[in-house]
Protein backbone atom coordinates (compact mmCIF):
# COMPACT_ATOMS: atom_id res chain seq x y z
CA UNK A 1 0.00 0.00 0.00
CA UNK A 2 1.20 3.48 -0.75
CA UNK A 3 2.43 5.37 2.29
CA UNK A 4 1.89 8.91 1.06
CA UNK A 5 -0.98 11.00 2.38
CA UNK A 6 -4.00 12.00 0.29
CA UNK A 7 -5.97 15.18 0.87
CA UNK A 8 -9.77 15.19 1.01
CA UNK A 9 -11.34 18.59 0.42
CA UNK A 10 -14.77 18.33 1.98
CA UNK A 11 -17.07 19.62 4.70
CA UNK A 12 -19.14 18.08 7.50
CA UNK A 13 -22.42 19.35 6.01
CA UNK A 14 -21.60 17.98 2.54
CA UNK A 15 -23.58 14.90 1.53
CA UNK A 16 -20.96 13.34 -0.72
CA UNK A 17 -18.09 14.23 1.62
CA UNK A 18 -19.65 11.80 4.09
CA UNK A 19 -19.52 9.07 1.47
CA UNK A 20 -15.87 9.68 0.54
CA UNK A 21 -14.69 10.12 4.13
CA UNK A 22 -16.22 6.82 5.28
CA UNK A 23 -14.76 5.02 2.26
CA UNK A 24 -11.22 6.29 2.83
CA UNK A 25 -11.43 5.34 6.49
CA UNK A 26 -12.55 1.79 5.75
CA UNK A 27 -9.85 1.36 3.10
CA UNK A 28 -7.29 2.65 5.61
CA UNK A 29 -5.92 5.01 2.98
CA UNK A 30 -3.86 7.70 4.74
CA UNK A 31 -5.55 11.07 4.25
CA UNK A 32 -6.05 14.41 5.86
CA UNK A 33 -9.27 16.36 5.45
CA UNK A 34 -9.18 20.06 4.61
CA UNK A 35 -12.31 22.10 5.23
CA UNK A 36 -13.59 23.59 1.97
CA UNK A 37 -13.90 27.24 2.87
CA UNK A 38 -14.58 29.88 0.24
CA UNK A 39 -10.84 30.54 0.13
CA UNK A 40 -10.14 26.87 -0.57
CA UNK A 41 -12.78 26.84 -3.30
CA UNK A 42 -11.21 29.85 -5.01
CA UNK A 43 -7.55 28.89 -4.65
CA UNK A 44 -7.65 25.10 -4.92
CA UNK A 45 -10.91 23.44 -5.93
CA UNK A 46 -12.04 25.56 -8.88
CA UNK A 47 -8.57 26.06 -10.44
CA UNK A 48 -7.81 22.33 -10.26
CA UNK A 49 -11.20 20.82 -11.14
CA UNK A 50 -13.02 23.50 -13.13
CA UNK A 51 -16.15 23.01 -10.99
CA UNK A 52 -17.40 24.07 -7.57
CA UNK A 53 -18.29 20.62 -6.23
CA UNK A 54 -16.95 18.76 -3.22
CA UNK A 55 -15.54 16.42 -2.20
CA UNK A 56 -12.31 16.49 -4.13
CA UNK A 57 -9.48 14.05 -3.47
CA UNK A 58 -5.91 15.17 -4.13
CA UNK A 59 -3.47 12.34 -4.68
CA UNK A 60 0.16 12.49 -3.49
CA UNK A 61 1.22 13.27 -7.08
CA UNK A 62 -1.11 16.32 -7.17
CA UNK A 63 -3.88 14.76 -9.23
CA UNK A 64 -7.33 16.07 -8.29
CA UNK A 65 -10.29 13.65 -8.47
CA UNK A 66 -13.84 14.99 -8.34
CA UNK A 67 -16.96 12.77 -7.94
CA UNK A 68 -17.18 10.07 -5.32
CA UNK A 69 -17.88 7.23 -7.76
CA UNK A 70 -14.71 8.11 -9.67
CA UNK A 71 -12.79 8.40 -6.41
CA UNK A 72 -13.86 4.89 -5.44
CA UNK A 73 -13.05 3.55 -8.91
CA UNK A 74 -9.55 4.98 -8.78
CA UNK A 75 -8.81 4.00 -5.20
CA UNK A 76 -10.03 0.43 -5.79
CA UNK A 77 -7.50 0.20 -8.63
CA UNK A 78 -4.69 1.75 -6.60
CA UNK A 79 -5.50 -0.01 -3.31
CA UNK A 80 -6.92 -3.48 -4.07
CA UNK A 81 -6.61 -4.45 -0.41
CA UNK A 82 -9.85 -4.28 1.60
CA UNK A 83 -11.90 -4.16 -1.57
CA UNK A 84 -15.51 -2.93 -1.39
CA UNK A 85 -16.41 -4.77 -4.62
CA UNK A 86 -18.08 -8.15 -4.03
CA UNK A 87 -17.05 -11.01 -6.30
CA UNK A 88 -20.57 -12.46 -6.48
CA UNK A 89 -22.64 -11.49 -9.53
CA UNK A 90 -25.81 -10.65 -7.61
CA UNK A 91 -24.03 -8.92 -4.76
CA UNK A 92 -21.95 -6.75 -7.07
CA UNK A 93 -25.04 -5.70 -9.03
CA UNK A 94 -26.95 -4.92 -5.84
CA UNK A 95 -23.97 -2.94 -4.56
CA UNK A 96 -24.00 -0.77 -7.70
CA UNK A 97 -27.77 -0.31 -7.45
CA UNK A 98 -27.64 0.86 -3.86
CA UNK A 99 -24.82 3.26 -4.68
CA UNK A 100 -26.78 5.08 -7.37
CA UNK A 101 -29.97 4.92 -5.29
CA UNK A 102 -28.21 6.48 -2.31
CA UNK A 103 -26.38 9.06 -4.40
CA UNK A 104 -29.33 10.22 -6.48
CA UNK A 105 -32.68 9.14 -5.00
CA UNK A 106 -32.11 9.49 -1.26
CA UNK A 107 -31.07 13.02 -2.17
CA UNK A 108 -34.81 13.77 -2.16
CA UNK A 109 -35.47 13.19 1.56
CA UNK A 110 -32.01 14.53 2.39
CA UNK A 111 -32.82 17.90 0.82
CA UNK A 112 -36.40 17.94 2.08
CA UNK A 113 -35.57 17.27 5.72
CA UNK A 114 -32.69 19.76 5.65
CA UNK A 115 -34.54 22.71 4.16
CA UNK A 116 -38.18 22.13 5.06
CA UNK A 117 -37.73 21.17 8.71
CA UNK A 118 -36.49 23.03 11.76
CA UNK A 119 -32.71 22.87 11.37
CA UNK A 120 -32.07 26.55 11.87
CA UNK A 121 -29.91 28.36 12.82
CA UNK A 122 -27.67 25.25 12.72
CA UNK A 123 -27.64 24.97 8.91
CA UNK A 124 -27.18 28.70 8.38
CA UNK A 125 -24.16 28.66 10.65
CA UNK A 126 -22.75 25.62 8.82
CA UNK A 127 -22.93 27.46 5.50
CA UNK A 128 -21.52 30.56 7.14
CA UNK A 129 -18.42 28.62 8.15
CA UNK A 130 -17.65 28.14 4.46
CA UNK A 131 -17.64 31.89 3.80
CA UNK A 132 -16.31 33.29 7.08
CA UNK A 133 -14.93 30.36 9.11
CA UNK A 134 -13.18 32.58 11.68
CA UNK A 135 -16.00 35.02 12.38
CA UNK A 136 -18.36 34.89 15.40
CA UNK A 137 -21.34 32.54 15.19
CA UNK A 138 -23.96 35.28 14.74
CA UNK A 139 -22.12 36.64 11.69
CA UNK A 140 -21.72 33.15 10.24
CA UNK A 141 -25.46 32.61 10.66
CA UNK A 142 -26.23 35.88 8.86
CA UNK A 143 -24.03 35.22 5.83
CA UNK A 144 -24.88 31.52 5.86
CA UNK A 145 -28.58 32.25 5.49
CA UNK A 146 -27.88 34.03 2.21
CA UNK A 147 -25.52 31.33 0.97
CA UNK A 148 -27.92 28.56 1.91
CA UNK A 149 -30.75 30.17 -0.04
CA UNK A 150 -29.11 28.99 -3.27
CA UNK A 151 -29.16 25.37 -2.13
CA UNK A 152 -32.69 25.67 -0.80
CA UNK A 153 -33.64 26.80 -4.30
CA UNK A 154 -32.80 23.32 -5.61
CA UNK A 155 -35.58 21.77 -3.50
CA UNK A 156 -38.47 22.26 -5.99
CA UNK A 157 -36.20 21.19 -8.87
CA UNK A 158 -36.04 17.78 -7.19
CA UNK A 159 -39.83 17.57 -7.23
CA UNK A 160 -40.17 18.37 -3.54
CA UNK A 161 -43.45 20.32 -3.34
CA UNK A 162 -46.49 20.56 -1.11
CA UNK A 163 -48.06 17.92 -3.32
CA UNK A 164 -45.25 15.39 -2.99
CA UNK A 165 -43.98 16.04 0.55
CA UNK A 166 -46.48 13.77 2.36
CA UNK A 167 -45.53 10.86 0.07
CA UNK A 168 -41.80 11.61 0.44
CA UNK A 169 -42.04 11.56 4.22
CA UNK A 170 -44.14 8.39 4.23
CA UNK A 171 -41.66 6.69 1.88
CA UNK A 172 -38.62 7.73 3.91
CA UNK A 173 -39.98 7.16 7.41
CA UNK A 174 -42.20 4.11 6.85
CA UNK A 175 -40.34 2.33 4.07
CA UNK A 176 -36.67 3.36 3.78
CA UNK A 177 -35.90 3.64 7.48
CA UNK A 178 -38.17 0.74 8.44
CA UNK A 179 -36.59 -1.64 5.93
CA UNK A 180 -33.03 -0.55 6.63
CA UNK A 181 -33.55 -0.74 10.39
CA UNK A 182 -34.83 -4.31 10.05
CA UNK A 183 -31.89 -5.20 7.83
CA UNK A 184 -29.21 -3.65 10.05
CA UNK A 185 -30.70 -5.40 13.08
CA UNK A 186 -29.39 -8.63 11.52
CA UNK A 187 -26.46 -7.51 9.34
CA UNK A 188 -23.63 -5.05 9.96
CA UNK A 189 -23.75 -3.84 6.35
CA UNK A 190 -25.84 -4.34 3.22
CA UNK A 191 -24.15 -7.56 2.15
CA UNK A 192 -22.77 -9.03 5.35
CA UNK A 193 -20.07 -7.98 7.81
CA UNK A 194 -18.12 -6.08 5.14
CA UNK A 195 -19.23 -2.80 3.52
CA UNK A 196 -19.70 -2.56 -0.24
CA UNK A 197 -19.82 0.54 -2.43
CA UNK A 198 -23.59 0.52 -1.92
CA UNK A 199 -23.09 1.14 1.80
CA UNK A 200 -21.04 4.22 0.98
CA UNK A 201 -23.74 5.41 -1.43
CA UNK A 202 -26.24 5.29 1.42
CA UNK A 203 -23.82 6.93 3.83
CA UNK A 204 -23.83 10.29 2.07
CA UNK A 205 -27.47 11.29 2.58
CA UNK A 206 -28.06 9.27 5.73
CA UNK A 207 -25.11 10.81 7.56
CA UNK A 208 -24.55 14.40 6.46
CA UNK A 209 -28.21 15.42 6.18
CA UNK A 210 -30.47 12.86 7.83
CA UNK A 211 -28.34 12.04 10.89
CA UNK A 212 -26.28 15.14 11.44
CA UNK A 213 -28.97 17.83 10.89
CA UNK A 214 -30.99 18.40 14.10
CA UNK A 215 -34.57 17.64 13.01
CA UNK A 216 -34.02 14.50 10.91
CA UNK A 217 -31.32 13.47 13.38
CA UNK A 218 -33.91 13.29 16.18
CA UNK A 219 -36.22 11.37 13.85
CA UNK A 220 -33.72 8.72 12.78
CA UNK A 221 -32.53 8.17 16.35
CA UNK A 222 -36.11 7.67 17.48
CA UNK A 223 -37.40 5.30 14.81
CA UNK A 224 -34.29 3.61 13.35
CA UNK A 225 -31.70 2.88 16.07
CA UNK A 226 -30.07 0.12 14.02
CA UNK A 227 -29.53 2.55 11.13
CA UNK A 228 -27.91 4.93 13.61
CA UNK A 229 -25.56 2.17 14.76
CA UNK A 230 -24.71 1.43 11.10
CA UNK A 231 -23.92 5.14 10.49
CA UNK A 232 -21.66 5.27 13.52
CA UNK A 233 -20.00 2.00 12.49
CA UNK A 234 -19.39 3.38 8.99
CA UNK A 235 -17.65 6.43 10.48
CA UNK A 236 -15.20 4.50 12.63
CA UNK A 237 -11.51 4.99 12.00
CA UNK A 238 -10.63 1.30 12.26
CA UNK A 239 -13.03 -1.37 11.07
CA UNK A 240 -12.46 -5.11 10.70
CA UNK A 241 -12.42 -6.36 7.14
CA UNK A 242 -15.44 -8.65 7.47
CA UNK A 243 -17.01 -10.98 4.91
CA UNK A 244 -19.74 -10.95 2.29
CA UNK A 245 -22.71 -13.22 2.84
CA UNK A 246 -21.99 -16.74 1.61
CA UNK A 247 -23.03 -18.06 -1.79
CA UNK A 248 -23.74 -14.60 -3.26
CA UNK A 249 -26.79 -14.24 -1.03
CA UNK A 250 -28.95 -11.12 -0.94
CA UNK A 251 -30.79 -10.76 2.37
CA UNK A 252 -34.59 -10.88 2.09
CA UNK A 253 -34.74 -7.64 4.09
CA UNK A 254 -33.28 -5.74 1.12
CA UNK A 255 -35.79 -7.00 -1.44
CA UNK A 256 -38.59 -4.49 -0.64
CA UNK A 257 -36.09 -1.64 -1.10
CA UNK A 258 -34.89 -3.03 -4.43
CA UNK A 259 -38.42 -3.56 -5.72
CA UNK A 260 -39.37 0.00 -4.90
CA UNK A 261 -36.11 1.26 -6.41
CA UNK A 262 -37.15 -0.26 -9.74
CA UNK A 263 -40.75 0.90 -9.34
CA UNK A 264 -40.03 4.59 -8.67
CA UNK A 265 -36.40 5.49 -9.41
CA UNK A 266 -35.70 3.36 -12.48
CA UNK A 267 -38.46 5.05 -14.57
CA UNK A 268 -36.71 8.37 -13.89
CA UNK A 269 -33.48 6.96 -15.32
CA UNK A 270 -35.29 5.57 -18.37
CA UNK A 271 -36.98 8.92 -18.91
CA UNK A 272 -33.64 10.71 -18.57
CA UNK A 273 -32.28 8.62 -21.44
CA UNK A 274 -35.28 9.60 -23.57
CA UNK A 275 -34.98 13.27 -22.61
CA UNK A 276 -31.33 13.26 -23.63
CA UNK A 277 -32.30 11.97 -27.08
CA UNK A 278 -34.87 14.76 -27.39
CA UNK A 279 -32.35 17.38 -26.25
CA UNK A 280 -29.89 16.21 -28.91
CA UNK A 281 -32.55 16.55 -31.60
CA UNK A 282 -33.26 20.11 -30.42
CA UNK A 283 -29.56 21.00 -30.09
CA UNK A 284 -27.79 19.26 -33.00
CA UNK A 285 -24.68 21.44 -32.85
CA UNK A 286 -23.95 21.15 -29.15
CA UNK A 287 -21.86 18.54 -27.41
CA UNK A 288 -21.47 19.95 -23.87
CA UNK A 289 -24.48 19.04 -21.79
CA UNK A 290 -26.26 21.42 -19.44
CA UNK A 291 -26.91 20.18 -15.92
CA UNK A 292 -30.65 20.14 -16.60
CA UNK A 293 -32.36 18.72 -19.70
CA UNK A 294 -35.88 20.00 -19.06
CA UNK A 295 -38.55 18.43 -16.84
CA UNK A 296 -40.24 15.08 -16.53
CA UNK A 297 -42.81 13.35 -14.34
CA UNK A 298 -42.04 11.02 -11.45
CA UNK A 299 -43.96 9.22 -8.74
CA UNK A 300 -43.37 8.39 -5.09
CA UNK A 301 -46.08 6.36 -3.45
CA UNK A 302 -49.41 7.74 -4.64
CA UNK A 303 -48.00 11.18 -5.45
CA UNK A 304 -47.03 12.28 -8.94
CA UNK A 305 -45.03 15.45 -9.53
CA UNK A 306 -42.61 16.98 -11.99
CA UNK A 307 -38.87 17.48 -11.49
CA UNK A 308 -35.83 18.64 -13.41
CA UNK A 309 -34.09 16.10 -15.63
CA UNK A 310 -30.47 15.71 -14.50
CA UNK A 311 -27.97 15.00 -17.27
CA UNK A 312 -25.72 13.47 -14.61
CA UNK A 313 -28.28 10.68 -14.19
CA UNK A 314 -27.46 9.58 -17.73
CA UNK A 315 -23.81 9.07 -16.83
CA UNK A 316 -24.78 7.19 -13.66
CA UNK A 317 -27.23 4.98 -15.58
CA UNK A 318 -24.49 4.11 -18.09
CA UNK A 319 -22.29 2.88 -15.24
CA UNK A 320 -24.93 0.37 -14.15
CA UNK A 321 -25.62 -0.81 -17.69
CA UNK A 322 -21.90 -1.03 -18.52
CA UNK A 323 -21.38 -3.23 -15.49
CA UNK A 324 -24.28 -5.48 -16.47
CA UNK A 325 -23.36 -5.87 -20.15
CA UNK A 326 -19.71 -6.54 -19.32
CA UNK A 327 -20.77 -9.78 -17.60
CA UNK A 328 -20.29 -13.07 -19.39
CA UNK A 329 -23.33 -15.07 -20.53
CA UNK A 330 -23.54 -17.23 -17.42
CA UNK A 331 -23.24 -14.22 -15.12
CA UNK A 332 -25.92 -12.36 -17.07
CA UNK A 333 -28.15 -15.39 -16.68
CA UNK A 334 -27.64 -15.30 -12.91
CA UNK A 335 -28.30 -11.57 -12.79
CA UNK A 336 -31.43 -11.95 -14.94
CA UNK A 337 -32.75 -14.74 -12.73
CA UNK A 338 -32.34 -12.50 -9.71
CA UNK A 339 -34.03 -9.55 -11.44
CA UNK A 340 -36.86 -11.83 -12.55
CA UNK A 341 -37.38 -12.89 -8.94
CA UNK A 342 -37.85 -9.20 -8.14
CA UNK A 343 -40.48 -8.92 -10.87
CA UNK A 344 -38.33 -6.81 -13.25
CA UNK A 345 -36.94 -9.32 -15.79
CA UNK A 346 -36.15 -6.85 -18.60
CA UNK A 347 -35.12 -3.89 -16.49
CA UNK A 348 -31.55 -3.71 -17.79
CA UNK A 349 -32.58 -3.82 -21.43
CA UNK A 350 -32.24 -0.09 -22.03
CA UNK A 351 -30.82 1.11 -25.34
CA UNK A 352 -28.35 3.95 -25.05
CA UNK A 353 -28.20 5.73 -28.40
CA UNK A 354 -26.04 8.59 -27.18
CA UNK A 355 -23.46 8.02 -24.48
CA UNK A 356 -22.14 10.82 -22.34
CA UNK A 357 -18.57 11.14 -21.09
CA UNK A 358 -16.90 13.18 -18.36
CA UNK A 359 -14.12 15.49 -19.51
CA UNK A 360 -12.56 17.88 -17.02
CA UNK A 361 -15.48 17.15 -14.69
CA UNK A 362 -18.11 18.27 -17.22
CA UNK A 363 -20.45 16.10 -19.26
CA UNK A 364 -20.16 15.87 -23.04
CA UNK A 365 -21.72 13.74 -25.72
CA UNK A 366 -19.51 10.88 -26.80
CA UNK A 367 -18.94 11.80 -30.44
CA UNK A 368 -18.36 8.19 -31.42
CA UNK A 369 -21.80 6.95 -30.35
CA UNK A 370 -23.50 10.20 -31.30
CA UNK A 371 -22.34 9.86 -34.89
CA UNK A 372 -23.52 6.26 -35.36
Amino acid sequence: MKDKTYTLYGAPLSLYSGKARAYLRFKQIPFEEVFSSLKVYKKIIVPNTGVRFIPVLKTPDDHYIQDTSVIIDQMEDDFPERSVVPSGVKQNLVSHLFEIWGDEWLLIPAMHYRWNHDNFPFIHEEFGKIIMPNMPAFIRRYVGKKAGAKFKGFVPLLGITDKSIPAIEDWYENHVLTCLDKHFAEHNYLLGTRPCRGDFGLMGPLYAHLYRDPAPGKLIKRIAPNVVRWIERMNRQKQPLGEWLEDDQIADSLLPLLRRLFEEFWPVLRSTNECLNNWIMDNPNKDKLPRMLGEHEFSIGKATERRAVSSFHQWKLQRILDHYFALNKEDIRQADNFLTSLGVPQVMKIRIDHRVVRRNNHLFLDQLTSSL
